[in-house]
């Protein structure tokens, strides 16, 4: 699946064992920054991983920035991107089949490389539900954007 990873420098020292872990299990990761611990802004980044996910060069899209609500907060104010913010499994799944996330966010002060290796794999083994009402719902959300 193609990917599209960026973090502040808050999240930098995550995001190079995150990358490492994806390239591992096949996927192809386009790297929007930032590449080193010298303070960046956080929605400048999130712009830049929403931008590959709106499109089409990733089909989703993870944010890593300290505790993950900045990166989230961010996401979430581009209209076509639904972000969640997950440091368990049972969100990570749960946010892609009831929500259709396209943006994981999480917090590298909040867990380290194995949970959020964890995280990863239920976000991305995930499938966005069949069922109307989940689809309804969504639709919905896109409604609100247009407001």
């Amino acid at each position: 699946m193609p990917l599209a990873i960026g973090c502040d420098h808050a999240g930098f020292p995550l995001k190079g064992p995150v990358i490492a872990l994806l390239k591992s299990w096949g996927h192809t990761v386009r790297d929007c920054g930032t590449f080193s611990e010298d303070p960046v802004d956080f929605p400048d980044i999130a712009k830049k991983v929403c931008d590959e996910v709106l499109a089409g060069r990733a089909q989703r899209g993870i944010l890593v920035c300290g505790t993950g609500v900045g990166a989230c907060i961010a996401g979430n104010k581009v209209r076509g991107i639904r972000a969640a913010l997950c440091h368990d499994t049972y969100s990570a799944h749960q946010c892609v089949e009831h929500d259709d996330v396209n943006l994981l966010c999480m917090g590298a002060w909040i867990i380290g490389p194995k949970v959020a290796e964890e995280v990863l794999s239920a976000y991305l083994n995930a499938r966005f539900s069949t069922s109307e009402e989940f689809r309804r719902r969504v639709r919905k959300l896109g409604e609100m954007e247009k407001q």
